[in-house]
């Protein structure tokens, strides 16, 4: 599978040799990793992926994908699906970025290009949450086109739909 591009990004999908790394916390030999990198989060979401791996295989391009500066492929982030598209047609997605990443308009990019992305492949809705006081993920959200669904005391709902092919 080849990276998602963007003008600053490229998002490479994740490999279970990749997966491994990042849940063990150790780079590769010549990986690039930004300070900081991978977060709880990305170790979470790199092990989830590979429980994935082995309970059903691959889900590719369902996957996760790391987020790398096209500049010098410094790996940046993680973004990605929770899994292969529900039974109608929903997937959900998570992200984050590496502290000195934030600000600067990185996590807008990706998850609009993994909107796009998402919405090629024929799925008809995607779903996100953010903690209720976590206003930067929420701009994020909203500046790559998703809507306020919904909240509860702690997280913030966010959705995008298209209408079926």
């Amino acid at each position: 599978m080849n990276d998602l591009e963007t003008p600053r990004l490229f998002l490479h999908p994740m490999t279970p040799a990749d997966a491994e790394h990042v849940a063990a916390g150790a780079p590769p030999a010549g990986a690039r990793w930004a300070p900081g990198y991978p977060s709880p989060g990305e170790r979470g979401a790199a092990s989830r992926f590979l429980a994935t791996c082995a309970d059903t295989g691959d889900p590719s391009p369902f996957c996760s994908y790391e987020i790398r500066l096209r500049a010098d492929g410094v790996v940046i982030g993680g973004i990605g699906f929770h899994g292969a598209p529900d039974e109608r047609g929903g997937v959900t997605i998570g992200y984050g970025l590496v502290e000195s990443a934030r600000g600067q308009g990185y996590a807008s990019e990706a998850l609009r290009a993994l909107l796009r992305f998402a919405r090629d492949q024929g799925v008809a809705r995607v779903r996100g949450d953010a903690d209720t006081g976590n206003l930067p993920s929420q701009r994020v959200m909203t500046a790559a086109g998703m809507r306020l669904v919904g909240e509860d005391a702690a997280l913030k709902y966010y959705q995008v739909e298209w209408a079926t092919r």
